[in-house]
């Protein structure tokens, strides 16, 4: 009989293909694709949440630039960021759908330090650069400089990533070490072999959170690079759940508790 297909076998082989149809240097696991479940937001109000358009030269084009500031803290004059980079199957422009300001509200409430969260959509390119389209350099250098546009502490960054966008925040980390006060990679889409297991070296003195369902078809690849990390991790979890919102809105809280803990912190040792 032949072996019955698994979901992820299934979730990498469509994900080949549409990578191989494109044409600019995708892997499979680049587009594994979380259901459409999305988490239910803490009983918080967002404060000043914002979603405009800005000119990326990065990019070449138009983005969506998503900011969030705590209830209660006006427009975010001085506060920290962290970079949000989405997975494949969002953009920035679902941040506020997602309830984003509304958890970090809550995670301020309950006692985190506050801190803003900024992201622009980076499209389907696994946060590295194909051909002119650039989303690591937008990321990089112009969210920052928006955000320092705003009032905010752009020198106090931290990264925040599900699935694609956990390889990106990770990859950031290990492309320019020390630029990161921390990293939080849910579900990070990586395999050993790649970018990320590459510069792994790379990502040490940041401390890295990592958390994966149980479920998730990426689960062992997770804990492979959890044990090639050059130092232990800040925080590893792993809980049952999958590849999907209804997994990661559980975890929200604990990586902005992490998130708003190491801005707070004095920098360490350059």
């Amino acid at each position: 009989m032949a072996a019955r297909p698994t979901r992820r076998g299934l979730l990498l082989a469509g994900a080949g293909a549409t990578a191989l149809a494109v044409g600019v240097g995708w892997t499979a696991r680049d587009l594994i694709r979380p259901s459409p479940t999305r988490p239910v937001p803490p009983d918080a109000p967002a404060g000043d949440e914002r979603l405009v358009s800005r000119q990326s030269a990065a990019r070449d084009r138009s983005v969506d630039f998503y900011t969030a500031v705590p209830d209660g803290h006006g427009d975010g004059q001085g506060l920290p960021v962290c970079l949000v980079l989405h997975g494949a199957s969002t953009t920035a422009r679902d941040f506020p759908g997602l309830g984003l300001g509304r958890f970090l509200t809550d995670a301020v409430r309950r006692g985190a330090p506050p801190f803003v969260l900024a992201g622009a959509t980076g499209d389907r390119l696994s946060w590295r650069p194909a051909g002119r389209d650039d989303p690591q350099r937008m990321v990089r250098e112009e969210v920052p400089a928006w955000c320092a546009e705003r009032g905010f502490d752009a020198t106090r960054l931290a990264a925040w990533g599900w699935s694609m966008g956990g390889f990106g925040s990770l990859l950031l980390a290990a492309t320019w070490p020390g630029s990161l006060r921390a990293v939080a990679a849910f579900s990070p889409a990586v395999a050993p072999g790649d970018a990320v297991f590459a510069g792994v070296d790379r990502l040490r003195g940041t401390p890295l959170g990592l958390w994966c369902g149980r479920q998730d078809d990426l689960l062992a690849d997770v804990q492979a690079l959890e044990r090639a990390l050059p130092e232990p991790a800040a925080r590893a979890e792993y809980a049952d759940g999958g590849h999907d919102f209804r997994y990661w809105g559980s975890v929200i809280p604990a990586a902005l508790d992490f998130v708003a803990a190491a801005l707070a912190a004095p920098p360490g040792p350059s």
